[in-house]
C-alpha cells in the first residue's frame, strides 16, 4: 500500500516553503512537497500559482500542526543561554 502524506501547511512560494520545511525537518519530521511547477519554472507566486503544499506522514501530522501553531503564535523561543558559546576563560 501506497504511504498517503497529510498536507500540514499550504506555503506561498519558495522561501516560506524551504523556511516551513527546514523548521519542521529540524524537529525530526520528514517533508514532502506537492505544488504548483511554475514557481518553479517562472517564479510565479501571484493568485495561488507559486503554492506549494508541505506534506508529512499521518504518523507526524499532529506534531507538525503543533509545532507550526506554536511557532506562529510566538511561543517557541531560545533561551538566553543557547546558541551561545562557552566561556573561553
Amino acid at each position: 500500500m501506497e504511504h498517503q502524506w497529510i498536507v500540514v501547511h499550504t506555503a506561498q512560494g519558495e522561501p516560506e516553503e524551504t523556511q516551513v520545511r527546514s523548521f519542521l525537518n529540524a524537529h525530526g519530521i520528514p517533508t514532502s512537497t506537492r505544488g504548483e511547477a511554475l514557481r518553479k519554472t517562472h517564479g510565479l507566486t501571484l493568485d495561488g500559482l507559486g503554492q506549494v503544499e508541505i506534506l508529512v506522514s499521518p504518523e507526524n501530522a499532529f506534531d507538525a500542526r503543533a509545532l507550526l501553531a506554536a511557532a506562529e503564535q510566538g511561543d517557541l523561543r531560545i533561551s538566553d543561554d543557547e546558541g551561545r558559546l562557552p566561556d573561553s576563560n
